[in-house]
């Protein structure tokens, strides 16, 4: 049986509705490497990263949705969330204004109620906010006498006071805006729908309303529920009937080299760039773009040149999916750089690939969120350099997205921890003694099932298999 969009997301009073049906890992496979929310027209789905764990409870997942939304919105662009033709029907831009929808849903169920303002009217009490004139026009005093003067004493007062008007029209905007809110993302929040808006105006007139409400108030929580409607109008405004609701980017390698940087990098890093140049015979000389490595890293004063590579090494565990030759050896051009050119000693460079896995469920057995997998070497070096060995580092998706502000000092020693673990490791065959016997590669592993949401191993304990 066909299901509406709003059974499919919301599931209004329905026990059994279990919100990781409606989530997604995806595998970075060519059609499933979308990472966000999308919602066609008979079901929402969100869609995580490769390496993504999943928790247990539905609380949880919803945490996790949120800022899985937040991560996307710090770390991506306009030209970042745009969708290949081949893969949807709907437009290819993804500007969704996600923010300005949760604002208005947050606002409702912080105050539990709709945007309501008041009418001033006066009323009769024994204290408050008083109106001597309409107290003396319009309340009988007791007369109290003493000697030959009288005093008036006022039992009763009339006090200013206000009454919500719900009738107003910003209050009929603000019904509707928290309705389509709700219709998109309410399920993010709570397993209920508010009732529908009734009459309000038309969004273009909305759009003039909010807009003067907003100018004639410096309430920073009224400006921010404002602009959120604002914000949604103008989408609403635009959008055709075709339209589908979309949030999220089809490159989401870009978000993990940004992550990667804000958590472990310097902000100064463009010095550390080699950079190269044509000198023409004719006309000026052309300085090319410099390579530019994701992260520079600086740690008890040694050096750490990041590269993130969000491939599938960390969830298949097929050498295939491993970085190739070319950007090995844009690592070691980084490493050489620094020595040469930047005076930093060869035994304080260090090189590193970071992808990203899954600590509950891994090939490796490695159980912490961040670990060592192996080295790349190139054969046309000598390798004795720390450099040259440029360390293959896996790190824990869900743990990256929730421990990359502030420059978080224990995983920064935990990850150089890792890379150092080349100082340990025994010399690197050179020349013809470094070149492997051809003979066909056979992958002793089976690939794993794709990734479900529905996978029952909790976050951060690994699977034992039955026959350990």
């Amino acid at each position: 049986m066909d299901m509406d969009m709003e059974s499919a997301i919301y599931a209004v009073e329905d026990e059994k509705f279990d919100i990781k049906t409606q989530c997604h890992v995806n595998s970075n496979e060519d059609g499933d490497r979308f990472v966000g929310i999308k919602a066609e027209s008979d079901k929402a789905m969100v869609y995580f990263p490769i390496g993504y764990e999943l928790p247990e409870s539905d609380a949880e997942i919803r945490t996790d949705i949120k800022h899985l939304i937040q991560v996307l919105a710090e770390f991506t662009t306009k030209e970042d969330r745009l969708l290949a033709v081949n893969k949807f029907a709907a437009p290819q831009t993804v500007d969704f204004p996600i923010n300005a929808y949760r604002s208005v849903i947050e606002y409702y169920l912080s105050t539990g109620k709709y945007y309501v303002e008041t009418d001033p009217t006066f009323v009769t009490a024994t204290s408050g906010n008083q109106d001597w004139s309409r107290t003396v026009k319009e309340q009988m005093p007791l007369v109290q006498r003493k000697g030959d003067v009288s005093s008036f004493i006022f039992t009763s007062f009339t006090v200013r006071a206000s009454t919500p008007n719900y009738a107003k029209q910003i209050t009929q905007i603000n019904r509707y805006c928290v309705y389509e809110a709700f219709q998109k993302l309410g399920w993010l929040y709570v397993p209920f729908m508010p009732e529908e808006p009734g009459p309000h105006p038309t969004v273009t007139e909305s759009i003039a309303i909010v807009r003067g409400k907003m100018s004639g108030t410096n309430d920073d929580k009224k400006r921010k529920l404002f602009q959120g409607m604002l914000d949604m109008l103008n989408y609403m405004d635009e959008k055709t009937s075709e339209k589908q609701f979309y949030f999220g980017t089809d490159d989401f390698d870009h978000v993990w080299e940004k992550l990667i940087d804000r958590a472990f990098g310097e902000r100064d890093k463009d010095k550390y760039f080699p950079r190269s140049r044509w000198h023409l015979e004719y006309g000026k000389y052309k300085e090319k773009r410099p390579l530019m490595p994701d992260t520079i890293m600086i740690y008890n004063g040694r050096y750490y040149v990041l590269d993130a590579k969000c491939y599938k090494y960390g969830w298949t565990g097929n050498p295939d999916h491993l970085p190739n030759g070319s950007s090995i050896n844009k690592q070691i051009t980084y490493g050489e750089y620094l020595e040469k050119y930047k005076g930093i000693g060869a035994d304080s460079i260090f090189n590193a690939f970071i992808m990203p896995f899954n600590m509950g469920k891994n090939y490796f057995k490695i159980t912490n969120f961040v670990g060592n997998i192996g080295e790349a070497t190139g054969d046309w070096r000598r390798n004795r350099k720390l450099y040259e060995r440029i360390q293959g580092i896996v790190l824990d998706t869900r743990y990256l997205m929730y421990h990359y502000s502030g420059k978080p000092l224990k995983e920064k020693i935990a990850l150089a921890e890792c890379i150092e673990a080349v100082l340990g490791k025994p010399p690197v065959a050179t020349g013809a003694d470094a070149l492997p016997e051809h003979r066909p590669v056979v992958y002793d592993f089976t690939p794993p099932v794709m990734m479900v949401a529905e996978d029952p191993v909790p976050y951060g304990v690994k699977k034992v298999d039955k026959d350990e």
